[in-house]
């Protein structure tokens, strides 16, 4: 009884190989090519990230950091001389600026080469090229900083707004608005603006709903406390 139970075993064991040759005979090609393909794929996802990414970024941000100090200057002391923001633009060899054009150009898929796209947006809005300013502002991407992100929006209302295309403009200063929660002080400012704006244009009903947000979510911000935000409310029929 034992023996015939070990037979039944080892034909069962016989079985189960020839089954797992006939299943290599058959799928072998198969699983060769798919086996490679992820081994290709993941050689070259690690030899571009550190042969070509890493490398790209610590090179980037190397360059832009002397344009990038430039432009911080002047939007601390909101001075944006023309030649200097040419410089920060362009850059100057001998002075040993790389411009932010070339940056962006060459490392764009940088982290650095982003930032360098809402540096040039802010540039050319200066130089009053809104154009311009529209398509690299366009082309950066906060990557969930909704602080920059939201001055980003701020700044295409103010292309949009130069250029009288106000819907637009009113779109991305409610954008500005509305992404910024994180930090009130930006959020009730963004907010106060696009109520501001809404408001010129005679859309009252925008006005109001946007005077109201920051009433109800913001009452501790300055345009509220000071009255501002009542006083613009009143003036457009609202009563406390």
């Amino acid at each position: 009884m034992a023996d015939k139970q070990v037979k039944a075993e080892q034909l069962d064991a016989s079985e189960i190989v020839e089954k797992a040759k006939g299943f290599w005979v058959a799928y072998s090609k198969k699983i060769i090519i798919i086996g490679s393909a992820v081994i290709i794929l993941l050689g070259s996802y690690l030899g571009y990230k550190y042969l070509v990414t890493i490398p790209n970024e610590k090179k980037a941000n190397d360059l832009i950091f002397p344009a990038e100090k430039l432009f911080g200057l002047m939007a601390a002391s909101s001075s944006y001389n023309k030649d200097t923001v040419n410089l920060v633009l362009n850059g100057d060899k001998a002075a040993g600026i790389t411009g932010l054009l070339k940056i962006a150009s060459s490392l764009g898929s940088t982290m650095s080469g982003n930032r360098a796209q809402y540096m040039i947006g802010a540039c050319y809005l200066q130089l009053k090229q809104f154009d311009k300013a529209i398509s690299h502002l366009k082309d950066f991407d906060g990557n969930d900083a909704t602080q920059i992100q939201s001055k980003c929006y701020v700044l295409l209302g103010h292309a949009y707004a130069e250029q009288k295309k106000t819907e637009e403009a009113l779109e991305y200063y409610k954008k500005a608005g509305t992404i910024s929660d994180l930090d009130e002080g930006m959020a009730s400012e963004a907010l106060y603006m696009a109520g501001r704006y809404a408001e010129a244009l005679g859309k009252t009903k925008d006005a109001i709903d946007l005077f109201q947000n920051l009433k109800d979510k913001y009452p501790a911000s300055q345009r509220v406390s000071s009255g501002d935000v009542d006083k613009y409310l009143g003036s457009l029929g609202v009563t406390k």
